[in-house]
């Protein structure tokens, strides 16, 4: 049976409606039509309204809009060059002036299947091409659509569409291979989309298990011509299942839940499964399955597939489930200790999705990062003493962070450090030796004018304290100081020994150690004569200048007094000490017998009857217990 339609005249060339700006075209997205026949491009442009030109012209190009990529010109208003591919198949159906760019191609062939630009020339510098344009597509056999189920007893319609996009050629349609259909039927029609337009024949019968597998042919003819173009369709009336909703591919958060559904639309109902990889995990027979995973770990992550079968068929749906999350606690291979000067390599690693950056740290300070992988290699070539303490090793992604700590322990000789010195007093020597090293050193103090070495075991002498890696030794020298007098800080342990001579905290130190106590009895003398002298001068101003003059006397003799008894007093003090041998230095302070000069200054009664009882005479009286 042949169906023939002819098609409606081609108002659509005559376009209306508003366009969305100045410079812009409407055309067709994509239009299909046959090999060798002929195509109409609908087409509309617009511009804006103050341009008025004279005379517009047209360009039509081939996949490029573009002239600076010399494109192939399909058609052109000012002349008649254009590709030679284009050469006598191509016209505007339009009119420019009116803003009419339909374009007609004849005699198409596979090579013209492409993108087709219209460039609007307004003259002078008012040329634009339209970024719009038209997908042509060259075919070669007309499609058959066919219903998604075919069920046995259920009438069902085939459709064949073909293209009518060219008002010069009219197609013909017919069906073949459909005699054996039960109740079959032929009708047609015109559809438009988008100012494309298509003939369709529609085949409606009712299918029987018999049909299964049988060809339905659509074939299309041309009047006048000896085109021929077919397309076959082989039934399945068969009802396999459908899955018809199904989770896509996700990514989630470790400890979030996760539903998966899995829908079917099948006859009869379809046993559904869920498996991961190929473990089954659950299965059920009905129109969907639901699958829960509560606080999913990393353990679940992996491929998961809904199976939906019945006696017709089966289908199935994959999907990947990934679950993110944030990195375990780093592996640190081993807390090292190493001697100074060996090379050690520390590896931290971890896992975690995404790959994390992991970072080491010692004292807030970055050793070393690696960006999106699961281990990081922090490697020394020679160790030092500053390289021990403590490090972290950091791990982290988006979804969190993780860190462990190690520690780095470096073995090493014996230091000196800048603090070790002496400090001489007026009869005391301190020495400070402090030491770092790993193991911890042993100190000890040589005094080599004396040939005498000490240690912490002498505790009269040596104290020390402990800090880390640090030891403190501190030396105390009571009595008379050598002017010779150096000491030497020695410190030791497995890897070495380091001596070095203490340095007093100032170069004259030993010289005020002895001078110091006389300076001070001078001192002492010279403030005495100087109270004296103020208290005597606020006496009353009614006072005779002949009693006065007697009074001047006797302070002066009071402040020669005064003055001579203190120097010989402290002067006994100091000079009173017994001198001690080389030895006396480490021994305790001894009594000297002597242990100060009381002064007390009193008011007396006065022999000369010219003086006024209350301004009796000052003297001083000095004893010596």
């Amino acid at each position: 049976m042949k169906f023939f339609y002819k098609t409606l005249p081609v108002f659509w060339m005559l376009l209306k409606g508003v366009l969305p700006g100045p410079w812009s075209a409407w055309m067709p997205e994509n239009i299909p039509a046959f090999e060798g026949t002929c195509v109409v491009i609908p087409c509309r442009f617009n511009y804006p309204e103050e341009l008025r030109p004279s005379v517009v012209h047209g360009i039509w190009y081939f996949n490029s809009p573009y002239p600076k990529n010399y494109p192939p010109v399909v058609y052109k208003s000012r002349t008649n060059i254009v590709h030679e591919s284009y050469l006598g198949r191509t016209r505007l159906l339009g009119d420019l002036n009116t803003r009419n760019c339909t374009l007609q191609i004849t005699r198409l062939s596979p090579e013209l299947t492409g993108k087709y630009y219209f460039r609007g020339d307004l003259g002078g510098y008012n040329q634009y091409t339209y970024s719009e344009h038209c997908n042509l597509e060259i075919i070669n056999k007309p499609t058959i659509v066919t219903p998604p189920e075919v069920v046995e007893g259920s009438e069902v319609e085939l459709r064949c569409v073909v293209p009518d996009n060219c008002p010069e050629m009219k197609p013909i349609i017919s069906w073949t291979n459909h005699e054996g259909l039960s109740q079959y039927s032929v009708y047609g029609q015109v559809e438009e989309e988008g100012s494309t337009w298509s003939l369709i024949s529609m085949l409606k019968f009712l299918p029987s298990r018999e049909n299964n597998h049988q060809e339905l042919g659509c074939k299309v003819n041309y009047v006048n011509t000896t085109f021929e173009f077919d397309a076959v369709s082989i039934l399945d009336v068969k009802y396999i299942p459908r899955i018809v909703q199904a989770n896509s591919s996700a990514e989630v958060i470790q400890g979030s839940p996760v539903v998966l559904v899995c829908a079917v639309d099948s006859n009869p109902l379809a046993l559904i499964s869920w498996l991961r990889e190929d473990d089954l995990l659950y299965e059920e027979v009905g129109g969907s399955l639901t699958l829960r995973l509560e606080n999913v770990t990393y353990l679940q992550d992996g491929i998961y597939t809904c199976v939906a079968e019945n006696i017709y068929g089966k289908e199935n749906h994959t999907l990947a489930l990934t679950v993110m999350y944030a990195p375990w606690k780093p592996i640190v291979n081993v807390s090292v200790i190493a001697v100074e000067g060996d090379p050690v390599t520390i590896l931290c690693s971890t896992q975690s999705n995404p790959e994390p950056i992991i970072t080491i740290f010692k004292e807030k300070k970055v050793m070393k990062t690696v960006v999106y992988s699961s281990q990081l290699a922090l490697e020394f070539s020679s160790v030092t003493h500053e390289d021990d303490g403590e490090y972290w090793c950091i791990a982290e992604n988006q979804f969190g962070q993780s860190g462990s700590a190690f520690n780095l322990t470096i073995e090493f000789a014996p230091l000196i450090l800048p603090e070790s010195k002496c400090t001489a007093a007026r009869d005391t020597v301190q020495c400070i030796c402090a030491a770092k090293s790993n193991p911890e050193a042993v100190i000890v103090f040589k005094l080599p004018t004396r040939n005498v070495t000490v240690n912490e075991t002498d505790r009269e002498f040596v104290y020390s304290q402990r800090t880390g890696y640090t030891i403190t030794s501190i030396l105390t020298l009571r009595g008379e100081v050598d002017s010779q007098l150096y000491i030497v800080c020695s410190a030791r342990n497995l890897y070495g020994t380091k001596d070095q001579q203490l340095q007093f905290h100032h170069s004259n130190s030993l010289m005020w150690a002895k001078v110091g106590p006389v300076g001070a009895v001078v001192a002492f003398a010279i403030l005495i004569a100087v109270v004296c002298y103020v208290s005597q001068t606020r006496k009353k101003k009614h006072v005779t200048s002949e009693s006065g003059d007697r009074k001047r006397r006797s302070r002066g003799c009071c402040i020669f007094h005064i003055c001579n008894v203190t120097v010989i007093t402290a002067a006994l003090v100091y000079y009173g000490r017994h001198p001690g041998s080389d030895k006396r230095l480490l021994n305790k302070r001894e009594d000297l017998g002597i242990d100060y000069a009381n002064i007390d200054f009193t008011k007396l009664s006065t022999k000369d009857s010219y003086t006024l009882t209350e301004e009796l005479a000052e003297y001083a009286e000095i004893r010596v217990k």
